[in-house]
């Protein structure tokens, strides 16, 4: 073969490479825009998850921290003033009715004490002058030996002195009450649970001791714990759960493994406007007198759902100017927003009164540009996304 037909083979081997090559590269090329579109077509559609609204239970149970106290809490101020001179009941002591817990030195008004028996003999010989010196002028007046004007004035006098003598016994029936209260004595059976003072403190009728801030403090506090009542804030939505027979499971700090049972008492009847709240009471047993007043407690309360209701996540809620709204999925995987009625909010769960049915497919954290009418696409959640995966996929 020569050698130009040698060329020419070669360039034409060459050129059917360079063809072939170009023709590779339009192919690839071709096919990379197909999958683009493809990749675009299926990113413009979002994956959601849907969720189908369920029934509420039978029974709401609503956790809330609440206060123990005593069933009486009694602080005992001093009403008469003077220097202490003993206490007798130290914090934690055990007390009965009557039992002293204290005594208070008073001089002066051990003195006025006195001062008002004198003055009570006083006037009791100015009446008994009085009655005779009226009784003899009436005698006088009889015979008309004296004026009826005169008769008159003794009258009066007698009156006055008796008026007097009522004053003085009653002046000197305060003194002997104050004096009863030189003696502090426990109001009810208890237990001490403050003691604010020591031999030769100073206390002044109405308070005890002056703290930091001026003001009194008392000499004692004694509790009754016998029984205790618990206090708790009840949320505005929640609060027809308190009816007579509710109770309360509760729990302290104390006994993490005790629990205390508690009965609904009573109910304010009116809501604390900073935080939509009323305060309920319930009563607690406590023979054992294991709680003490001013323990925090968990309350746990169990009652019957006044009616049934569907839930929802709150996750699935939109706020929109059109009021609260849920985005639902139709039969040909689009996107329908329907305007709904919620009741209780909460964290995790969201009552619905109207606007949803249980045969809804809700889609949980919808898209923020996720439009009506829109395309979408169902996808099962992974694990530990979602409790709700008894729905299929729809691709």
């Amino acid at each position: 073969m020569s050698t130009q037909k040698k060329r020419k083979v070669i360039m034409l081997a060459g050129a059917a490479v360079i063809v072939g090559w170009c023709g590779y590269l339009l192919v690839g090329r071709v096919q990379h825009a197909a999958a683009l579109r493809r990749e675009a077509a299926i990113a413009s559609v979002p994956d959601v998850m849907v969720i189908s609204p369920r029934r509420e239970a039978r029974h709401v149970s609503l956790e809330l921290p609440g206060t123990v106290e005593a069933w009486y809490q009694a602080p005992i101020y001093p009403q008469a003033s003077g220097y202490v001179r003993m206490w007798y009941k130290d914090y934690g002591a055990r007390v009965a009715a009557g039992d002293v817990l204290a005594e208070i030195n008073t001089p002066g008004l051990d003195a006025q004490f006195a001062q008002a028996q004198a003055d009570l003999q006083s006037s009791q010989a100015k009446y008994d002058l009085a009655v005779v010196t009226a009784q003899r002028w009436r005698l006088m007046g009889k015979s008309q030996a004296v004026s009826g004007q005169s008769v008159s004035v003794q009258d009066a006098n007698e009156k006055s002195a008796a008026a007097d003598l009522e004053a003085a016994r009653h002046n000197l029936d305060r003194y002997a009450a104050l004096e009863r209260f030189k003696v502090i004595v426990a109001p009810f059976d208890g237990v001490v649970t403050e003691r604010d003072i020591n031999v030769g403190d100073y206390v002044h009728e109405g308070g005890g001791n002056l703290n930091a801030t001026g003001a009194a403090s008392e000499l004692f506090s004694v509790a009754d714990t016998h029984q205790m009542r618990l206090f708790v804030s009840i949320p505005e939505n929640m609060s027809y759960i308190l009816q007579p027979g509710l109770q309360a499971s509760v729990q302290v700090p104390q006994f993490p493994d005790r629990r205390f049972e508690a009965k609904f008492l009573t109910v304010s009847g009116g809501y604390d406007p900073d935080t939509r709240t009323s305060v309920s009471e319930f009563v607690i047993d406590n023979t054992d007198h294991a709680l003490w007043p001013g323990t925090f407690a968990a309350v746990t309360l169990t009652a019957p759902e006044q009616a049934t209701h569907l839930t929802i996540p709150t996750g699935a809620l939109v706020f929109q100017e059109h009021g609260m709204q849920v985005a639902v999925v139709d039969g040909q995987n689009h996107a329908r927003f329907h305007t709904i009625t919620v009741g209780r909010m909460g964290d995790g769960a969201t009552q619905v009164l109207s606007g949803v049915t249980p045969d809804d497919r809700i889609i949980d954290n919808p898209p923020a540009d996720l439009l009506e009418g829109e395309s979408v696409r169902v996808t099962r959640p992974v694990a530990g996304y979602s409790n709700d995966t008894d729905e299929k996929d729809d691709e």
